[in-house]
């Protein structure tokens, strides 16, 4: 059976899709971002542990004919110069080949990631402001295989947490067009061995209270542990809309 990997998502997430383009009034402010991101993947994964280890590089569109559902969302609090983020991402994949004929050997994956960090914003100036964020990303996989006909399947859960670094810049160059870069590098031997991501994007601002962003992002994994594997790269556009309160 080939392995199904979904694009996560996530975190960045588009990780605040959107900018703040000039100085706002004391107090909280809100953002929320739902956000698709339409991505590949390369790379080699053991999603069950005694399994082979199957090396895959598929474009978005073959990603998409497996997706079963997916949800992804980010959201951000600010209180003068200190940032909180969180980000949501939840999807499920499913896959049927062929083991030999009338015999169908079937699997599932379930993906779910939650991130939390904090941060400070050390430039704030009209043009440019720059957040430096600390925090984690909690990881939850379910795999499943089975051959059905002939009484077999497997299940495992991995659960892991990676701690996390990150920055994020964000520019204006217009009224109404700002850009955000973000790059975060995590894991660290502590739950992956290793992870980082870079996402780049666009913002449009409607009005005043929503935001239009296109852009692209990149999220690479690294994991062996508890006889599965995960070294996996994830690459491409995203698409997001962000409301302000």
């Amino acid at each position: 059976m080939k392995a199904r990997w979904l694009p996560l998502t996530l975190g960045l997430a588009a990780l605040g899709l959107a900018s703040q383009a000039h100085a706002e009034a004391d107090g909280w402010r809100f953002q929320l971002t739902p956000y698709a991101w339409m991505a590949g993947l390369s790379g080699d994964v053991r999603p069950l542990a005694g399994a082979p280890t199957v090396s895959t590089s598929r474009s978005f569109g073959d990603v998409l004919e497996d997706l079963e559902s997916a949800f992804f969302i980010t959201g951000s609090a600010r209180h003068d110069r200190w940032v909180l983020f969180g980000d949501l991402t939840w999807a499920s994949l499913s896959h049927e080949s062929a083991l030999a004929p009338a015999i169908a050997v079937r699997g599932k994956l379930r993906q779910r990631s939650v991130t939390t960090m904090a941060g400070y914003q050390v430039v704030s100036e009209p043009e440019h402001r720059l957040d430096l964020l600390v925090g984690a990303r909690a990881w939850r996989i379910e795999a499943e295989a089975g051959v059905p006909a002939l009484g077999l399947g497997a299940r495992d859960t991995e659960r892991w947490v990676d701690p996390i670094l990150a920055a994020r810049l964000r520019s204006a160059w217009r009224p109404a067009w700002t850009t955000l870069l973000h790059a975060d590098v995590g894991g660290f031997g502590v739950g992956a061995d290793s992870t980082w991501q870079l996402v780049a994007t666009a913002n449009y601002a409607v009005g005043e209270t929503l935001t239009l962003s296109a852009g692209y992002r990149h999220l690479a994994v690294d994991r062996d542990a508890s006889g599965t594997r995960l070294d996996v790269s994830m690459s491409g556009p995203l698409l997001g809309a962000t409301w302000r309160f």
